[in-house]
């Protein structure tokens, strides 16, 4: 139990993200989570670094990764972030294993935040049936086809499941990261897994 101050102190937070992750997606909650106390580890597909972009399209930081996606369990970490850009979420629905170690988070009734288009890894491990999420405007469709209800929402939480639509609405995201990642397990995050 953290104080206040450090309300996610003795917590270990994943971020998992690959080339391509936008810059502040990855930057902002990983630094919300750190401040409120944290330990977060970045988790990709390969170990090295992952190269973020500013807009898609402008190379921006490279970031040292803590952990491959094929090393990492989800029973180790206390929640997960998933950050967008339109190359690093698409790349990781792709890898089998990465989509996995997202399904686990939801076995085990941990809380999951995705931002922009973060969520199309929820969509590709059937975690947005049943659920109220919002995304980047593009993944709308996608949502509604996964049975998910897409709203048009600066935040929006569902169950432990905190979505965000974009860069922009980053403060509220990161502040609704903080507050569900700092509660203990929630009872029904998932009906099938």
């Amino acid at each position: 139990m953290g104080d206040n101050q450090q309300p996610l102190a003795g917590k270990r937070i994943a971020i998992l993200a690959t080339d391509g992750v936008e810059e502040v997606e990855y930057t902002r909650p990983r630094s919300a989570a750190e401040q409120a106390g944290a330990e977060v580890h970045l988790v990709s597909l390969s170990s090295g670094e992952v190269q973020a972009m500013n807009r898609d399209i402008n190379p921006a930081n490279r970031h040292p990764v803590d952990r491959t996606v094929d090393q990492a369990n989800a029973a180790d970490y206390d929640a997960l972030v998933l950050p967008g850009g339109t190359v690093n979420p698409d790349r990781l629905r792709m890898n089998p294993t990465a989509m996995d170690f997202v399904r686990g988070f939801f076995q085990q009734a941990k809380p999951v935040a995705a931002i922009c288009h973060g969520p199309w890894s929820l969509v590709e491990t059937g975690m947005v049936d049943g659920r109220t999420v919002t995304s980047y405007l593009s993944l709308r469709t996608d949502i509604r086809n996964a049975g998910g209800n897409w709203v048009d929402q600066q935040v929006q939480v569902d169950n432990g499941v905190v979505t965000s639509r974009s860069p922009n609405d980053l403060p509220a995201f990161c502040a609704k990261m903080v507050e569900e990642f700092a509660e203990d397990r929630h009872v029904r995050q998932m009906a099938t897994a």
